[in-house]
């Protein structure tokens, strides 16, 4: 669910970015999210997390929803999407190495061999999207947001250890969206000019790939290593192709499809060998 709910985002980023702000588009999704993912926990109860951990809860949010959405929405506006995706699913091949050797995940056999094939398969999608616009500062962006999606997985796995997933995800959000609020004035001007579907397109990115997906997201990372649980991310861009195709009538090429496979390939043999252990 999580994936797919991922995948889907990328559709509506698409739709909804040619009418608004970086920006303004992270705090409208935030925004809605944090509603939703209120009534979510309010539903379940929140357990407010010791004192201790507040700071770093924060920290999480702020650098998850805030940091990590700006930086990958601004930098697709500087370089070409396959270009980004490519750096950004850098991400999970950083959590495979540090969470082996800093969380005592270890590096399991499965692990180590499916998570390579699953970016090979992301690197031969990412050379059928290149629109040879390149530019450093948008690299620098992408991998601004690859190294904020390892940390913060990685991050959010210690945290799981002492608060709650619904109370984590909920704090996180509202944090991010706080963090989000200097691009308040932008977002009411690009309201003010954005048609109805795109508006639409960010409140469906603010119910369902961020307060649900997160939610699922952090319930699955609590009971299996960050490892695992992050190269699951790498059937993103083949559910990503098959959404465009269907809805959008991209058809693929042959080497986006032979890549998409590899994808799905590459996470099926990071599932093998058994369940991990709760961390």
């Amino acid at each position: 669910m999580t994936m797919l709910f991922w995948a889907s985002a990328f559709i509506g980023i698409r739709a909804a970015g040619k009418h608004f702000d970086a920006g303004a588009l992270a705090l409208l999704r935030m925004a809605v999210g944090s509603v939703v993912l209120s009534v979510i926990a309010g539903v379940r109860g929140v357990r407010w997390p010791p004192r201790r951990s507040l700071a770093g809860v924060v920290a999480w949010g702020v650098a998850w929803f805030c940091v990590y959405n700006v930086a990958l929405n601004t930098a697709e506006q500087t370089i070409d999407a396959g270009t980004a995706a490519l750096v950004v699913n850098l991400a999970p091949l950083m959590v495979v190495i540090v969470g082996g050797l800093l969380l005592g995940e270890g590096f399991p056999r499965a692990l180590v061999i499916g998570a390579p094939i699953s970016f090979l398969g992301v690197g031969l999608i990412a050379t059928q999207s290149r629109g040879g616009h390149v530019e450093l500062p948008g690299l620098a962006l992408a991998l601004l947001a690859a190294v904020m999606y390892a940390g913060c997985t990685l991050g959010q796995k210690r945290l799981l250890a002492r608060v709650d997933s619904t109370t984590l995800t909920w704090l996180g959000a509202v944090a991010g969206t706080i963090a989000l609020l200097p691009w308040a004035g932008r977002l009411a001007s690009d309201l003010q000019t954005a048609p109805t579907s795109a508006t639409l397109w960010v409140v469906y990115l603010g119910i369902f790939p961020t307060a649900i997906a997160f939610t699922t997201w952090a319930y699955v990372l609590a009971r299996t290593s960050a490892g695992r649980t992050a190269a699951t991310s790498y059937i993103v861009p083949a559910f990503a192709i098959a959404m465009s195709w269907l809805l959008l009538s991209e058809a693929p090429t042959l080497l986006t499809v032979i890549g998409g496979v590899l994808c799905l390939v590459g996470v099926a043999i990071t599932r093998l060998g058994g369940a991990s252990r709760p961390k």
